[in-house]
Parts: C-alpha cells; sequence; structure tokens
C-alpha cells in the first residue's frame, strides 16, 4: 500500500508529493527526537482490523520504551477489552469488563497476562510497535531523507496545529518502502499525527498525540521498561 491516503484531509490544494526542502528534511529527521526529547507523549492508537477494530488510549514513555493504556473495541465487541501495557518484546494485558476512558495511574497490581509480542501476523501488535518506535535518543541523518525517498505532501490541521504531511523512505532493509509511513509535523519538528501502512489491512495504523494529558507510565508487575 502506497501513500495515497495521505492526500485525504489536507488544505494545500494540489503541489505534492515533492522533495524535501532542508527545513522539511530538518524537521522530519528531528521529529523523533523531539519524542525522546520529551521523555513521553500521550497517545491514541487506532488499530485497523478486518472485523473489529481497536482503540488504544494511554502513554507511551520514549526513554524507557514503556507503552501503557486502555484498550477499547470499535464496534460491540468488548472481548479485547481492558488495561495494556507494552515493551519491545512483551505485551502485558489485563482483561476488564467496563474499561474506563482513561488507565489508571497505578496499575493494578495482579490480573495481569504477558505475552511476546507478536513480530508478524497481528494488528495490534504491529500498532504497539510502531508507537515505541517513534523516539529516538538522536536526529536521523537530514541528507539522506530526501535520497531514500522522503517526500512532502501537503498541509494539514491536527488539533488547532498548522503541520506539513511528510513521507518517510524506505526502510534500509526494505527497498521500495517510501511512502509507507506518513508523519504530520509542526513548524518546530514536533510529530501530532502518523499513519502507517500494515500487512494484511487495508486501513491504516493511526497515532495521533496530545489527545489527553501525558500520565507517566508505573509499570506493571512483570514489565521491565528500559532505563
Amino acid at each position: 500500500m502506497g501513500a495515497a491516503f495521505l492526500l485525504v484531509g489536507h488544505d494545500s490544494g494540489s503541489g505534492g508529493p515533492r522533495a524535501l526542502t532542508s527545513d522539511e528534511a530538518n524537521r522530519l529527521a528531528i521529529t523523533r527526537f523531539r519524542n525522546y526529547e520529551a521523555h513521553g507523549r500521550a497517545v491514541t492508537i487506532t488499530v485497523p482490523g478486518t472485523a473489529v477494530g481497536l482503540v488504544v488510549t494511554g502513554s507511551v514513555d520514549y526513554q524507557g520504551k514503556l507503552g501503557y493504556g486502555v484498550v477499547h473495541g470499535t464496534g460491540r465487541d468488548t472481548s479485547s477489552d481492558g488495561l495494556i501495557q507494552w515493551t519491545p518484546t512483551s505485551v502485558f494485558v489485563h482483561p476488564m469488563a467496563n474499561a474506563p476512558a482513561n488507565a489508571p495511574a497505578s496499575p493494578p497490581r495482579s490480573g495481569w497476562y504477558g505475552r511476546p509480542l507478536q513480530s508478524s501476523g497481528s494488528s495490534l501488535d504491529s500498532s504497539l510497535f510502531i508507537a515505541l518506535s517513534l523516539g529516538s535518543d538522536r536526529p536521523d541523518n537530514a541528507q539522506l531523507l530526501p535520497q531514500n525517498g522522503a517526500a512532502w505532501w501537503g498541509r494539514d490541521q491536527v488539533d488547532g496545529h498548522r503541520v506539513d504531511v511528510m513521507t518517510g523512505p524506505s526502510s534500509p532493509d526494505r527497498s521500495g518502502t517510501a511512502g509507507n509511513v506518513g508523519y504530520w509535523i509542526g513548524s518546530d519538528g514536533t510529530m501530532y499525527r502518523v499513519r502507517v501502512s500494515v500487512a494484511s489491512q487495508p486501513e491504516p495504523v493511526v497515532i495521533d498525540f496530545d489527545t489527553h494529558k501525558y500520565v507517566p507510565i508505573k509499570p506493571a508487575p512483570g514489565t521491565t521498561p528500559i532505563r
């Protein structure tokens, strides 16, 4: 799946895609570092599904590589509802019949079930891993981004923030993947939205930032955040 979905909703009219300017490349290069600098961000992750999608509302600690939130099914199926905490390698779930709108600041001390995070075959796990990967302890190489296919697509607004919509370069280990990740980036490099194509799903994963107040994450029993 390419980046055609990125054009929906931007207000710049025609013009994209085109090569990044040096300013745009610099902002794209620092956007993941901005998340790391902030320590953590509040996120809403919309997970696509063939039958029932999921929405994860929570926080991601980009220095500790730890996420925590509450999961709600987008349809009538609430079987997946509950609390969730995850690392790059593990997922911990706490099922709840009546999951709250926001995860409690202090995770329950019991009732958690752990499993390995699946590297493929699960749109939820792919979405969780993507959310954690949107922070980096150093900027990317701004000169290499345009050379590897990063592009500008247009302008938009996200929660009152004027942003440029850009697509990322091809993955170092997967040629031809330029455009699979779209970034909505502010004038200072702050990331406000990301859309990512995932295998076997017609719709992208959508991650929105600052949709609610960021709450520092307290590890649930059994999780091991990276410090």
